[in-house]
């Protein structure tokens, strides 16, 4: 592989092995059992977008703005110097941890053409993203979901269950959010030297 990706990959595994208790990099490479958990997803997703960043400006790649989702949004503020790689680990591995301890969930993504979504929300099914005009993913326990997804059917609407473990973007992550918190508070953060659109405002990381 090119070394503008696998030097920044590298500095990720000896610290993701530690941080896990496992062999990060034989895991990975190996049967990846438990890819779709999250204390593992996170992390993992998390070092192979870092190492693409840091192989794109390595390469001449001068970006104008930084926007990532969830995990990347940790990535991009890591490649912009809002924390060094060790918190940014650090951080990550909490978060997927905090994440695999809340309630099991489920997410379905829904087609639903010209319809809108909104009837189909409710009690325990949230909307955890809209993702283009008639593509949305909803989020919830796994009882509520299978339901969900059966009446979905009945009327003819096309939908995918995700290969998640827990129902994310969603109140059953509120546990994990409160949490994660205190996590935060002790880590040290820094201005961006490239700008970041945030997640949370839709301008810019401050």
């Amino acid at each position: 592989g090119l070394p503008a990706f696998r030097e920044p990959f590298d500095a990720c595994c000896p610290r993701l092995a530690d941080l896990l208790r496992m062999d990060f990099r034989a895991w990975l490479f190996g049967d990846a059992d438990g890819i779709h958990q999250t204390a593992f997803t996170q992390p993992a997703l998390f070092a192979v977008e870092y190492a693409l960043g840091r192989m794109w400006l390595a390469l001449g790649l001068q970006p104008r703005a930084l926007h990532g989702h969830s995990i990347g949004e940790y990535v991009a503020a890591c490649l912009a110097g809002v924390f060094d790689l060790d918190t940014a680990l650090r951080l990550v591995v909490e978060r997927g941890r905090l994440m695999q301890a809340a309630v099991p969930g489920a997410m379905l993504a829904v087609m639903h053409a010209d319809a809108a979504i909104d009837p189909w929300l409710g009690g325990e099914i949230a909307l955890a993203a809209s993702n283009a005009l008639g593509l949305s993913v909803v989020s919830g326990p796994v009882a509520a979901i299978a339901a969900l997804e059966t009446r979905l059917q009945a009327a003819g609407l096309g939908c995918k269950r995700l290969q998640t473990s827990h129902a994310f973007h969603s109140p059953m992550m509120a546990g994990s959010a409160a949490e994660f918190k205190d996590v935060l508070a002790r880590a040290s953060f820094a201005p961006p030297r490239l700008p970041i659109i945030s997640n949370l405002s839709g301008t810019w990381l401050t």
